[in-house]
């Protein structure tokens, strides 16, 4: 019997829609498990439990989706970062989301979602408020889902003032995977950051609500550990508020068995009608971001291909499709066929592997050179690790740091979209300028001559002869080229590319 033909929309275009396989490296295939194994250090039983989880796996976010649904609007603290009534469908930032959904409506929408979108591996409520407080919905949500798609991962974000009341729960719902976020051990930051409290049926308010909160957000990580549910914790820089204080965070939740570390910048403008948006607090510059990421790096794992999803959110990281699937377009009568999803996932155990292989090469290559350059290299891509998307289409760039340490996805930049309706835009490319202030090559699978020339003007080398390759093997030639004395390719480079 023949697999049943994939063809969704353009988040697979990576794997289904692309120029033929590159070649698998000198050495074989190296299997899943055993790749990330030995470029992470993660033990294989901890493998088996983030491969196919896009947040808690930088590997598993190139090729495996997830949909968060937003079935938890009531919240129990206030942050000063966070107005859910603002909502803008091009904002990316948790706690927006379009519409709110009931369980059953949740569960309608998941098996929509299943059905088309194969990548889809797992279910999370992060908000719009709180999961663990508004917790007879995200209960109800979750036992609808496990009923229908039994083998589909569940996980919750919360701000952890309820967490620890739910902990057993969590548990027995076998769900493995919890976000939480704590932006401060200390009270007297996190009344800057949190002004109230619910909780006990009882609100509180400044250095004591912030005593509270992180006191039972302490707990719940502890509880959390001890059950074997796996954590990641999210931070939000603030410049001059928190950040040089996440250091002491991040020592905290290293010691209480937190298993990653995700530090986000503050996202704050005026029209958001936030607190810090009215009040002018200023966000983090990029560079500002990736110190103290680089400071941190060592201690805990961390995260750097966060999103900061919105509370609705679809797709693969990067590329949201909640639009395609607006509620009142659905069938309530929705037959859930796993074909197309079990057809996926062989084709992704056999290209994760040809891509692990050229990842380890790639970075021993570069390590190999003992070079003291660096590169810092932007990437369009649509996933499956590859250079998949053209220029104009791209509207978010991964950012890679390429040195002696080897090859490493270090964050990503937000950009707007070059081309609509087939024609460049000249004030976006400014912007898209602004956002690749500090790199030195841009790779995309296509690229115009108009805006690879301006791109050249500010120091920014733009090149489309990587099309489809792994981006750790384009990177490792480009580097090669850069400081080994070794041509990358024929064009890779040249002038007229």
């Amino acid at each position: 019997m023949s697999e049943p033909e994939i063809k969704v929309g353009k988040t697979s275009s990576a794997l289904f829609d692309r120029a033929p396989m590159a070649p698998s490296m000198p050495g074989g295939r190296a299997s899943s498990s055993h790749g990330l194994s030995v470029t992470d250090d993660i033990d294989a039983r901890i493998w088996e439990r983030i491969k196919d989880h896009p947040c808690f796996s930088e590997q598993a976010h190139h090729y495996f989706a997830r949909m968060h649904v937003a079935v938890a609007p009531a919240c129990n603290i206030q942050c000063n970062y966070c107005n859910r009534k603002y909502d803008c469908t091009n904002e990316s930032r948790p706690g927006f989301a379009s519409v709110k959904l009931t369980p059953d409506q949740a569960l309608c929408k998941v098996l929509a979602v299943a059905s088309k979108v194969p990548e889809l591996s797992v279910i999370g409520v992060a908000g719009p408020g709180d999961a663990c407080y508004d917790w007879r919905k995200t209960v109800a949500t979750f036992e609808g889902v496990a009923r229908e798609i039994p083998d589909m991962k569940l996980c919750i974000s919360t701000n952890g003032l309820a967490l620890p009341d739910h902990v057993d729960e969590l548990a027995d719902m076998n769900i493995d995977h919890v976000t939480i976020t704590i932006n401060m051990v200390d009270p007297e930051i996190g009344a800057k950051i949190c002004p109230w409290i619910i909780h006990g049926h009882r609100r509180y308010t400044g250095i004591a609500a912030a005593g509270i909160l992180h006191e039972r957000q302490m707990l719940g990580l502890e509880l959390l550990t001890k059950r074997g549910i796996l954590t990641k914790i999210n931070s939000v820089m603030i410049p001059g508020v928190n950040d040089t204080h996440l250091v002491e965070v991040n020592r905290w939740i290293r010691d209480r068995g937190a298993f990653m570390h995700n530090v986000v910048p503050l996202i704050s403008k005026p029209s958001h009608g936030t607190y810090y948006g009215l009040t002018g607090q200023r966000c983090p510059e990029p560079f500002e971001l990736k110190a103290l990421q680089d400071c941190l790096d060592g201690n805990i794992k961390l995260m750097r291909h966060c999103q900061q999803c919105r509370a609705d959110a679809i797709g693969l990281l990067g590329d949201d499709r909640e639009r395609e699937f607006a509620l009142d377009q659905i069938s309530t009568k929705v037959e859930f066929d796993t074909s197309k999803r079990e057809a996926y996932r062989k084709l992704v155990q056999h290209e994760r592997g040809d891509q692990l292989a050229a990842k380890l090469d790639a970075n021993k290559a570069v390590k190999s050179l003992g070079s003291s350059g660096t590169l810092a290299v932007a990437v369009a891509t649509k996933g499956g690790g590859r250079i998949n998307e053209h220029f104009g289409q791209a509207r978010e760039l991964q950012v890679y740091a390429v040195s002696l340490k080897g090859i490493n996805l270090v964050g990503h930049r937000k950009v707007e979209q070059y081309c609509l309706g087939g024609i460049g835009e000249k004030a976006t490319l400014d912007h898209t300028i602004v956002a690749l202030d500090g790199i030195d090559i841009l790779l995309s699978s296509k690229i115009g001559d108009c805006p690879k020339k301006r791109l050249a003007e500010t120091g920014v080398r733009a090149s489309d002869a990587f099309s489809y390759d792994y981006i750790e093997s384009a990177i490792g030639a480009l580097y090669a080229a850069e400081f080994g004395g070794k041509p990358a390719m024929p064009t890779a480079l040249g002038p007229s590319n």
